[in-house]
Order: C-alpha cells, then structure tokens, then sequence
C-alpha cells in the first residue's frame, strides 16, 4: 500500500518577468534517446518551530517564478524536431513548469531508511511524466507537508534540459530566492549565471583531430557502452518479473578508507591510487553481481556518468546547465569481477575514468548524433554520483535537507550525501528479492 498523500493545489507557474519567445536546439548529448525520462529528486526538511507553511508555501512559489526568468528553457516544452533529423529542440512560450502543493501521513524520521518498495515515496511527486516529448512541463515542484510539521520537496526535470550538476545549481538558485526573499529580484545574483550555448557539445564545434577520418560507424568498437552483450540468463527478464527490494548502506570515513586498504591490498604495485568513488563503486558493483548468483561467462558493465565540462577543449563555461556528462564503463566477466579481488574491479573503474577526454567526447558525440547509438541494459548496473551535485546544501530557509534521495528507489544505484556527514556516501539500489538478503549481507563486509 502506498502513502496517504492529498494533494491541496496543483498550478502552472509561469516565469515572473517576460522571457524570450523562441525555439532553441538541444544538443547531440542532450538529444540522446536514454535520457528521454524525468530525473527524480526528494529532499526531506525538518522544519523550524513554528514555521509558517503557508507563508513558506507561498514563498517557495513565488522563487519558482523568479528562477524561470532567466531558465526560462525550463518553462518552456521540449518535442523532436520536425525535420527527422532525430535531434530534441525547446519551444519557449513562457508555457510555465507545475506547481503542486501537498500534505501526507509520512513522518520525516521514515525517510532515514530506504522505503519498503520501489514506489512507496511515489506520490511525493504526484504528476509522474510517461512521455517528456508530449507536450508536459519539463520542471514540476511538489511540495509536500508531513504529519509531523515537516516538508518534503519532489522535484522532476526532464532529463534532455539539463544533467544533474545543472539541475542542482538550478535547485540551489531557486531556493535562494525563496530563502532570501527580501531581496530584491533585480540585485538577485545567479551563481552560476545560467548559459544555454547547448550548440558546444554538437559535432561541429568539435575541431578537426587525428581521427578525423576514421568510420563513425565503427565508434562502437571504442564504445564498450553502446555494444550489445549476450544475455545467457535471463538478465532482463529477472529484473521486469521479479519484485526489487529497494536498500540503502551508509559509508562513513572509516569504513571507505577500509576499502581502500583492501583495493591496494589486492592490486598490483602500478595501482595505488584510487578515489573513494573507484574503490566504493568497485565494491557495490561486485556484491551485486555475487549476490545475483550470475554464470561466470556473462559479461557485466558499470555505466556511470562522468562529468565532461572540464575534459573537453575547451572546456565548457561556468553555468552550462545541459546534459555535460558521457559513461565510463568498466567490463569484465562474472568470474572475473568476483574472483580477482576488489583492486581488480576498482582498477576497472580507474582505467574507464582515464578513458574520458575531448577526443572521446567528440567520438561519443558524432555516435550519438548519427548512429542513435544507445547503451544496452544486459548485464549492467547503472550507478550515479548524486553526492556531488550540491544537492545536500539546497535550502529554502528550512535548513538543509535532512534526506537526499530519488523519489523511486530502482535497479539504478544511487550515491547519496548524508546528512552531517560531509565525507560519508550513502548507496541505494534496489534488487531483486531473490539476491537482497545476499546482497546486503555482502555490501556490508569489507573483505577481498
């Protein structure tokens, strides 16, 4: 059974002051046909005594108008082009984004562990998009009242607009506003100033190189993340058929610094130097496969996102808010991943990170943009680094939240910030119910 949740007022909300009329291109990346999905996010806020929530109710919308002046993309409504080509464009007509207002019988202390199934946490975002390209609003709000006096706020962006970085800086504007609202609209600055210039990450502003003339055909060759893998156990179906159990394991200082002596432990002498993200990515990738009880001959891949704005040359400017990111992806075989030690499967990662440059950002891009090339699904767990994105420190004069998490807990594993705890990493991912148990028991030990 899912949450009691009432929704009290659902309005589009338009941009404050007038904002261009105009149809603006999305990028090769932005366009990609695995981002057509709204990213999810639910921040929990334990309120102030004697909070005002329909002051701050009112507040909240009130900084949404102003935020959409000058991301005024975000109010507008993103469909294909109409010339074939494959490629997204945004038609901008100050359509406005959704705001709804909310109360629940959720307690904010509930949100300390992961919900008991994918969907409980659902209607803390009430309006759920099935299509971003049929004519819904690209950013929807919802904010939700709990029992106890405490909010949660639901927040969907449709994924070809922005990446998670340009989301978050986006949320960390708008609640400014909300926060600081008597200050004045026009001596309000936007840090960063948003930028669309979303054609710098299109085929043709990438320079002449070396391989220039190599078949764009063949890019899948060097694209082990768009290249299809067999399925020799029903990889897919195990994950559609049977019900995941979303969990949730806090890493603290200590305990990550433990996996990093385990990596170097079992690592060769060259490869010493890891990251926590390599190590901790590393560990949850090889308790999932083990705990899944896969054949030793299916290959597996981590996909996770890695941010270009910096890798390119040049490098994109302060405030790009589109989608800025290609997967690294580390591949192996189920013996491999679970025999060789945890420094193998960290060097894995390591070594798919380095892959990262402007030359294969270009390689990425002209796949993306003329093959439709797209990642395949078997064998593979999707993690995403949401612990960086800022998203810990969006306060709309509540606090910081006290719980960052999805609104849905998927077979996606998501590392969250934690509360307080600046340099511990929270994991989410949900299993399937015949490896859970397993799985949990595996993430929790530290062993090689």
């Amino acid at each position: 059974m899912g949450s009691l949740v009432h929704v009290k007022e659902a309005t589009i909300v338009t941009p404050s002051e007038s904002t261009p009329t105009r149809v603006l291109s999305l990028s090769a990346l932005d366009s990609q046909l695995f981002l057509r999905f709204t990213i999810e996010y639910l921040l929990v806020y334990k309120a102030h005594p004697g909070l005002d929530q329909r002051a701050t109710t009112a507040r909240v919308k009130a900084a949404l108008a102003k935020a959409l002046v000058p991301y005024y993309p975000l109010a507008g409504r993103v469909r294909a082009k109409p010339d074939g080509s494959g490629g997204l464009e945004v038609v901008c007509r100050a359509q406005g984004a959704l705001f709804i207002e909310a109360g629940s019988d959720h307690s904010v202390i509930e949100f300390e562990k992961a919900p008991r199934f994918v969907t409980q946490w659902r209607k803390l975002l009430s309006f759920h998009v099935a299509d971003v390209l049929k004519g819904a609003p690209p950013l929807v709000v919802q904010l939700t009242w709990l029992k106890d006096g405490n909010a949660a706020l639901g927040v969907g962006f449709n994924h070809c607009l922005c990446d998670g970085i340009g989301s978050a800086e986006f949320l960390n504007s708008f609640a400014e506003l909300a926060a600081s609202s008597s200050t004045k609209f026009s001596e309000f600055k936007f840090k960063p100033k948003p930028i669309w210039d979303r054609h710098l990450l299109n085929p043709a502003s990438f320079k002449p190189t070396r391989n220039n003339n190599s078949n764009i055909n063949n890019n899948s060759l060097s694209h082990p993340e768009f290249n299809r893998v067999p399925d020799l156990c029903g990889f897919l179906a195990r994950f559609s058929n049977e019900r995941l159990v979303p969990t949730s394991f806090i890493f603290n200082k200590t305990s990550l610094n433990e996996l990093k002596k385990v990596a170097i432990s079992t690592s060769r002498l060259s490869e010493l130097n890891y990251t926590s993200f390599e190590v901790l990515s590393a560990h949850i990738w090889r308790s999932w496969a083990r705990a899944l009880n896969l054949p030793s001959n299916q290959t597996l891949k981590l996909l996770f996102s890695t941010n270009v704005r910096d890798r390119v040359k040049p490098s994109l400017p302060s405030g790009y808010y589109g989608n800025a990111f290609v997967l690294g992806c580390a591949q192996t075989s189920v013996k491999e991943l679970t025999e060789k030690g945890l420094g193998y499967a960290t060097m894995l990662v390591k070594r798919a990170k380095e892959r990262v440059d402007s030359e294969l950002v270009k390689s990425v891009v002209e796949s993306v943009s003329q093959g439709r090339a797209s990642p395949d699904s078997v064998g593979v767990l999707i993690l995403s680094q949401w612990s960086r994105l800022g998203l810990d420190k969006v306060d709309f004069g509540m606090g910081r939240p006290v719980n960052v998490g999805p609104i849905c807990c998927d077979r996606y594993c998501l590392l969250l910030p934690v509360f307080n705890q600046t340099d511990a990493v929270k994991a989410m991912v949900a299993v399937p119910t015949t490896a859970a148990q397993r799985y949990e028991h595996l993430v929790r030990s530290f062993c090689s």
